[in-house]
């Protein structure tokens, strides 16, 4: 399954990763550089070097979420692939846990294409900045599963504007992307402590630094978590839906 979407990929990866690239890094020069002008600096680091960390993360996550929820609704639903595919002796779960690991491996390049934007300006200290390439892994992997959940549920790809507005929207504002988490009134950072993207910024943005990130199995932990839950939930409703 993981073949088969990256040889269809392979066809379009150049205009595929410049659409991944281009919404981050509109926000990464146009915030970093214009308001990051008129601001001090955030957590001890210039404001576009603080915002590039987040923009890792954020890319990552919006990069798996595309993937499984239109792509992957595409290929369940519309061109009825999974169906196809498991006239073969694959099984559903197979389907799916290729689809998640497709979605992580397509998110990790655009995470990581970032993460060399970040590097090539300047903006990382240390190799330890190469050690957020595995966390950009779980982060994909972790959203990839949280997408397909939609997936499974959509009557069509209107649904998947919900999910958008009410759950990734908000990530990106509560999760520390564009300022720090303490800066909001305790119970929504109590909120926003809870949530997979929160995790992965706490751990990307301090190796990109040059730093070890503060409880790294707390956060890693939680991500596996939430991905282990996230991706039984997908296959649940996918059996569901597709072997009713």
């Amino acid at each position: 399954m993981w073949r088969r979407n990256f040889l269809v990929w392979r066809k379009l990866a150049m205009p595929s990763m410049l659409g991944n690239l281009a919404d981050p890094m509109i926000y990464l020069f146009g915030l970093g550089y214009g308001l990051g002008s008129l601001l001090p600096q955030v957590d001890g680091v210039s404001y576009i070097a603080f915002l590039a960390t987040g923009t890792i993360c954020a890319s990552t996550m919006n990069a798996a979420s595309f993937e499984t929820l239109y792509s992957g609704f595409s290929r369940m639903h519309v061109q009825r692939s999974w169906e196809a595919i498991m006239n073969a002796p694959v099984s559903l779960d197979d389907v799916v846990a290729g689809e998640c690991l497709w979605a992580a491996t397509k998110a990790s390049l655009a995470g990581a294409a970032i993460l060399l934007v970040v590097i090539l300006l300047g903006l990382a200290n240390g190799p330890l900045a190469l050690l957020t390439l595995p966390v950009i892994f779980l982060t994909g992997l972790c959203f990839a599963a949280l997408g397909l959940i939609m997936t499974a549920l959509a009557p069509s790809y209107d649904f998947f504007m919900y999910y958008f507005t009410l759950f990734i929207t908000p990530m990106v504002l509560l999760c520390g992307v564009f300022f720090p988490i303490e800066q909001l009134p305790p119970l929504v950072q109590a909120i926003a402590n809870w949530l997979p993207l929160s995790h992965a910024v706490q751990l990307v943005r301090p190796l990109v630094f040059g730093e070890l990130p503060a409880s790294p199995l707390l956060h890693i932990g939680a991500l596996l978590l939430t991905t282990a839950a996230a991706f039984w939930l997908a296959l649940t409703l996918a059996r569901r839906r597709l072997l009713k």
